[in-house]
This record gives C-alpha cells, sequence and structure tokens, in this order.
C-alpha cells in the first residue's frame, strides 16, 4: 500500500505549569500527521515527546522515510522508531486498517474517572480540600495523585502528608509520585510512614530509573509502580510483577500495548503525555480498555490541564485544522 505522509506542527500552553523534580512543564510541542493512501483514505497521528531532543530525532526519522512511502516500509521499520514516532505512525496506520470495518474502533471514556492531579504551583492540602467539596456528595471511590518534590529534607510535605491522611476520605486512593528524584533513605523513610495505609494505592517511581535493585527491595515493603524506569530499561515491562505507569503517546506503536493490556495479568495503568485531539483519541480507548481489565484502577489522565478548543476535539480533521 502506498501512503503519501503530511506534516503540521502544533503548540499549546498547559492551563497550569507541571512542576516535577525532573523539572518544569508549560507547554507541548509536536506534530500531526496525515497519512493518505492510494484510495484517498487518511489515518492520523501525533508525535509529542515531551523533551526538545527526542522531537528532533522524531524529525530526523520522518525524514529518512521520506514523504511518499508505503505501509510495509514504515510497518518493517516501527520498533526502530523513537517512541513518540512509532506511537504516531502506529495510529495512522490502525485508522487505515479498520476504514472498511463496521464496528467502531474507539471506545470513549469519561475524563472525570480519572485520577486527579494536584496542581504543582499551589498548596496541595488547599486543592485537596477543594476537590473533596466537588465531590462530598458523590458515592463513587476516588483516586488523587500527588508529585513531590526530590528534596532529602522537605520537612514542609511530610508534613502534608500527615494532614493530607487526617481529611482524605476512606473511599479515596493516594498516588504520591517523585518522579524519581528519591535517595533510598528518603524512599525508605516514606515507605516506613505509609506501609500500613489502605488508602495509599501506590508511590509511582521513587527512585531514579536505573536504581533497579533498590526499587525492587522497596517493591517487598510497599506497592511501587514504574514509570521512566520502563522507558530506559524495557526489559522491565515482562519482569516488573507490580504497576505500570504507561504513557501511550511515548510508548510506541499503540496496538501493541493494547494486546499487553488485554492479557489476563495487566497491571498497566495508562497515563497522559497532554495529547490533542487526535493523539487523545487512543489515550482514551486504551483508558477504556484498561478498567475493563482483570485489576481496574482509575488511569492518569490529568483532567482539567490541557485547555478547551477545537485542538482537543475528537474530530481529526477539526484538529487537523486547528493546529
Amino acid at each position: 500500500m502506498k501512503l503519501i505522509i503530511n506534516i503540521k506542527p502544533f503548540s499549546f500552553k498547559l492551563t497550569r505549569k507541571l512542576i516535577t523534580s525532573q523539572g518544569i512543564v508549560r507547554k507541548k510541542v509536536g506534530l500531526l500527521l496525515r497519512l493518505k493512501d492510494s484510495d484517498g483514505n487518511y489515518g492520523w497521528g501525533e508525535v509529542a515527546p515531551i523533551g526538545k531532543n527526542e522531537l528532533q530525532k522524531c524529525i530526523e526519522s520522518l525524514n529518512l522515510i521520506g514523504r511518499s512511502t508505503t505501509k510495509d516500509t514504515i510497518e518493517n521499520n516501527l520498533l526502530e522508531f523513537p517512541g513518540a514516532l512509532s506511537f504516531g505512525l502506529g495510529s495512522s496506520l490502525s485508522d487505515l486498517e479498520n476504514i472498511n470495518k463496521s464496528k467502531p474502533h474507539f471506545e470513549r471514556f469519561d475524563i472525570e474517572e480519572s485520577s486527579y492531579l494536584l496542581p504543582t504551583d499551589t498548596d496541595p492540602l488547599e486543592s485537596i480540600i477543594k476537590y473533596l467539596h466537588r465531590t462530598i456528595e458523590k458515592k463513587n471511590n476516588f483516586t488523587i495523585k500527588w508529585k513531590v518534590s526530590n528534596q532529602d529534607n522537605n520537612f514542609k510535605e511530610e508534613r502534608v502528608l500527615q494532614k493530607i491522611l487526617e481529611i482524605l476520605p476512606e473511599n479515596f486512593k493516594l498516588r504520591i509520585d517523585p518522579n524519581g528524584g528519591w535517595s533510598r533513605q528518603k524512599a525508605q523513610e516514606w515507605s516506613n510512614e505509609l506501609k500500613n495505609e489502605d488508602r495509599l494505592e501506590w508511590i509511582e517511581q521513587p527512585l531514579p530509573s536505573n536504581d533497579i535493585e533498590g526499587l525492587f527491595q522497596l517493591a517487598n515493603q510497599i506497592p511501587i509502580a514504574l514509570d521512566e524506569s520502563l522507558v530506559d530499561f524495557p526489559y522491565l515491562k515482562k519482569t516488573w510483577k507490580s504497576w505500570q505507569i504507561r504513557r501511550p503517546a511515548l510508548n510506541g506503536d499503540p496496538r501493541l500495548l493494547l494486546k499487553e493490556i488485554e492479557q489476563e495479568d495487566s497491571q498497566i495503568v495508562i497515563s497522559t503525555a497532554f495529547e490533542t485531539g487526535i493523539g487523545r483519541r487512543w489515550i482514551n480507548h486504551l483508558a477504556a480498555r484498561q478498567v475493563k481489565g482483570k485489576n481496574p484502577c482509575a488511569p492518569g489522565l490529568a483532567p482539567g490541564w490541557c485547555p478547551k478548543g477545537p485542538l482537543f476535539r475528537d474530530n481529526p480533521k477539526i484538529v487537523w485544522e486547528a493546529a
């Protein structure tokens, strides 16, 4: 199958800056892909890694492919491309594969059922109190995600943790995300504090991605979810027998991730990398499939962090025109 690749750059600012132990994210920059086959059908994709250097690698790979190519050429090289590019191309090919199928390809997911990512530029306790007031009348279970700093002696956060545990209802879950910024000593201190806390769902990537030994040791004491380690050391996707945070837009071909999610013992949790409407189609679909698995839990889709507008619509043609 012969294909023509069209590319459009896009950028948007998050509704507020995201502060993590690895740096500050204020905006997303990337590329939209539109693949056209010889019958005039279109496939849509999004290429938007977090780092600028990674985006440049994706652009270089696209230049090597060229504007005119074939489906086989892309498929044969998909595993060699950067993860964000493989996501965009895999998404586009999936659209073309499903042109003639009668059943709808994408499932919808209500973003309000996602975990709630606390703002990182304001008092987390104040944000939780406001969120509790908004959800007080609902009987659902809710999940809060708190990104914390990498400072070993941040006693303020330890005091905030105690206050959070004092006010958090029993039907809420708490996820704590240091983004790989803790030392082993700090991780052990928090583990000791939380190991008997039923409302803790997990601590996400407490140690640097390359401290595999330390992560396995902690996982024997308290629920640990991996994120950055899975990106830097892909073999852990097969050997880590606990929660795995996957950001599909950075992970590679989404068709392969869908097969992983639908395995009976999957503990994969879908997380956003702040996508446009084109990328979000797959994020929502994978999240919908994830919550129907044997180990359901709230995906991390960060409701309210992306602005509104045509760039975030469900219709790829509208998103393309808005870029």
